[in-house]
């Protein structure tokens, strides 16, 4: 990067060399420096998504949008043979010139290839660089899978560090092509990817916080234009949380006029992730999935519903709202699935800070509703069903083991310079002052990384396992916990 080449133009100009194999044959004032994603994806269906852009950033440091107009074509091979299109979609201004669709129709386990055919309008158009992704296994399949668990992908702090010298800065040669995680990532292969929260910073730099519409999409626009991100998720597909950076600021709730504001947080993030269908205008944010015989993955809504934060703890003080709350306990009874894993953006056995008062750990914040839930699932068995627990939000890596049994995995931040030490049980400034919890593993020192869990079927005698894995920001294996399947 030259000293006169911002960070933001350095990645721009990265993105713009990993389209260049195809980037002639596009007209000059359209591009797609964003690439392709895809999000939500189960056995017969995935929603694909781009955004057009300009060919650069504009004078304030942002990707603009270009109107056009944009399909997808789908496939089993790589030359689209039998390729079937999506119907067309204008890329406007009211969406951020995002275009995304829900596909149906898709085989089981099964990978298919896509690509985005885009231009000014429909008799003037071009294909994109072709990518990938595979549908879950059936029910009835007892498959390989292996999936990441990343939180804390501030951009600030990883090109410009914290405070006017702007320290833990990243200083690598390779800054400009975005966060060493992703590529880590990247070479694992895992079947998914997902973001549980935190995945931008509207409020980091605190001068200059996002508010408004422009801000807030911008925030987005920087991060997944880095060349790491477009790799990424040409490949491996994608399941978004938010928490509260991604909400509206620090330990948010739905209260207050302070901006931005929570129904425009809940707009952006549904705008700018492929998380719901966009034709389901009533489309909720908590789901599960199953992905084969022997994994069902639960991913909850942490903010939309949440009681206000300073409100007294009690039955009546909740994160999930009752309906949510009432979902979960009965999905979770419904499943038959060997590992059940519940995917929080916020941990619910910690410890974690005493101040804090927005997650299921602190006792002034929503302990009651916590409690009830671990009370709940060890009255119907969950311990000896594979019910498991992994959460972001925390700046740490840890496996802590709560008082009833339950264990989490906490998968820490994605960047080193977003990390932090942990808080221990016995702590006096924790939420664990009695330390209750057992903790097997808490990070060494401040490290930026990721929770890697695999799923191995049967073999050879031996049951099938249920394996955590934590990596450091550079791929470096820090700690591992294999689950045994509990027996019938």
């Amino acid at each position: 990067m030259s000293p006169q080449q911002t960070p933001f133009a350095a990645i721009v100009a990265a993105a713009v060399l990993l389209f260049a194999p195809w980037q002639e044959c596009v007209p000059a004032e359209i591009a797609h420096l964003e690439g392709e994603m895809v999000g939500e994806v189960t056995t017969d269906s995935a929603i694909l998504q781009s955004r057009l852009t300009g060919p650069k950033i504009d004078d304030e440091g942002d990707v603009p949008g270009a109107q056009g107009t944009a399909r997808f074509e789908f496939a089993e091979d790589r030359v689209f043979t039998a390729a079937r299109q999506t119907p067309w979609i204008e890329a406007k201004p009211d969406c951020d010139y995002v275009v995304k669709t829900k596909i149906t129709g898709l085989k089981p386990d099964t990978r298919y290839y896509y690509r985005l055919v885009f231009g000014p309008d429909k008799d003037d158009t071009r294909q994109g660089p072709t990518r990938t992704f595979k549908t879950l296994p059936d029910r009835d399949t007892a498959a390989r899978i292996s999936f990441v668990v990343v939180t804390g992908m501030n951009y600030h702090s990883f090109h410009h560090g914290r405070g006017p010298e702007g320290k833990r800065a990243y200083r690598g040669p390779d800054k400009h092509l975005g966060y060493p995680g992703l590529a880590a990532i990247r070479k694992l292969e895992p079947d998914f990817f997902v973001g549980t929260g935190d995945n931008v910073y509207y409020d980091h730099p605190r001068k200059t916080r996002a508010q408004t519409v422009v801000q807030l999409r911008k925030k987005w626009h920087e991060q997944f234009v880095q060349p790491r991100y477009v790799e990424l998720f040409a490949e491996v597909p994608t399941y978004w949380e938010k928490d509260d950076h991604d909400h509206r600021y620090n330990d948010c709730d739905t209260a207050g006029d302070r901006p931005p504001s929570n129904e425009l947080g809940i707009r952006i993030f549904k705008e700018q992730v492929p998380v719901v269908d966009p034709n389901d205008a009533n489309a909720v944010t908590y789901r599960t999935y199953r992905a084969g015989k022997l994994l069902q993955i639960w991913l909850v809504e942490n903010r939309d519903y949440r009681s206000p934060n300073p409100m007294p703890d009690g039955p009546e003080k909740t994160i999930w709202g009752r309906t949510q709350r009432q979902w979960l306990k009965r999905t979770l009874l419904e499943s038959d699935a060997t590992f059940k894993i519940l995917i929080s953006p916020t941990p619910m056995v910690g410890p974690d800070d005493v101040y804090k008062k927005d997650n299921h750990t602190n006792p002034r914040g929503f302990r009651h509703e916590g409690t009830a839930f671990f009370d709940w699932a060890k009255e119907n068995g969950f311990l000896q069903r594979g019910l498991y627990f992994a959460c972001g939000d925390r700046h740490w890596q840890y496996h802590s083991i709560h008082p009833t049994g339950f264990e989490e995995f906490s998968c820490g931040a994605l960047v080193d310079a977003n990390s932090r030490m942990g808080v221990l049980p016995g702590a006096k400034r924790g939420t664990d002052p009695d330390a209750k919890v057992k903790q097997p593993y808490t990070s060494k020192r401040p490290s930026g990384g990721f929770l890697n869990v695999v799923i191995e079927p049967a073999a050879q005698g031996k049951k099938a396992t249920a394996k955590f894995d934590f990596y450091d920001e550079n791929g470096l294996l820090l700690y591992s916990a294999a689950k045994t399947a509990p027996d019938r």
